[in-house]
């Protein structure tokens, strides 16, 4: 029987150069139960080596969280992809990491720290996070679906690294299984403000940088369990699952 899952689908941690260093992995799980999240999707910028600590920091707690990544295209449109297991988030991080080029400046972008779930910063990803891949948005698409994952366009409504800021529209041909929407929008309005996307489902995330953030986005979905076929049964609005809007 589907059931009301809080989830903030959309949350960074000290691994992307814009977060804060507060945000290591056991600080993200605490701060999401305190918030009573049910599901969180941790999605790092073009990488997720944090992915694994916050998987084990969270278990046989309350909150289930799910592998994901905030993937930049060579578009420069940043998209979600969330998958159930480590093993599918590392098929698309592995072609990642070989389309993506260049050099974090901790100086200048600020520092990518992997922490473990001691809280013990195991290293740094030296690898220029903040850049764009050299994939387009229809093939990072295509690799998400084959390997099991959902690719949500993220923020649609802001002015920069949106599929709307960077393309000016959305292709309806677009395979995206769903739009995030900001808080700032939250999904009623947006379905006003975007009626020609009436056919995509909305949810809305907090895109979570700094601990007081976490939470701060929620969408309400009707699942009986935080897994990727569930999700994908509320997005298609089937067998009774469905986000409440």
């Amino acid at each position: 029987m589907p059931r009301a899952f809080r989830c903030d689908l959309h949350v960074h941690t000290c691994l992307s150069p814009c977060a804060d260093l507060d945000m290591y992995p056991r600080a993200v799980v605490e701060k999401s139960i305190a918030e009573h999240i049910d599901i969180i999707a941790i999605c790092d910028h073009n990488a997720s080596e944090n992915m694994q600590f916050v998987l084990k920091l969270a278990e046989g707690k309350p909150l289930t969280v799910l592998p994901g990544i905030e993937i930049t295209s060579s578009e420069e449109v940043h998209l979600l992809a969330l998958f159930d297991t480590l093993a599918d988030l590392k098929k698309i991080q592995d072609i990642i990491y070989s389309h993506l080029s260049g050099t974090n400046r901790e100086e200048v972008f600020g520092c990518q720290a992997i922490v473990n779930d001691q809280d013990e910063v195991e290293g740094f990803n030296e690898k220029f996070l903040l850049g764009a891949t050299k994939l387009p948005l229809l093939e990072i698409i295509h690799h998400v679906h084959n390997f099991g994952g959902l690719a949500i366009a993220s923020h649609i409504d802001r002015e920069s690294f949106s599929v709307i800021s960077q393309l000016g529209f959305i292709d309806p041909e677009t395979p995206f299984d769903a739009l995030e929407v900001t808080r700032q929008t939250g999904i009623r309005q947006a379905r006003s403000k975007y009626r020609e996307l009436a056919r995509y489902p909305l949810i809305e995330s907090s895109d979570a940088h700094f601990i007081k953030d976490i939470g701060q986005g929620v969408t309400t979905i009707f699942i009986e369990r935080g897994t990727i076929a569930e999700l994908k049964m509320a997005f298609e609005h089937q067998a009774g699952r469905y986000i409440q809007e």
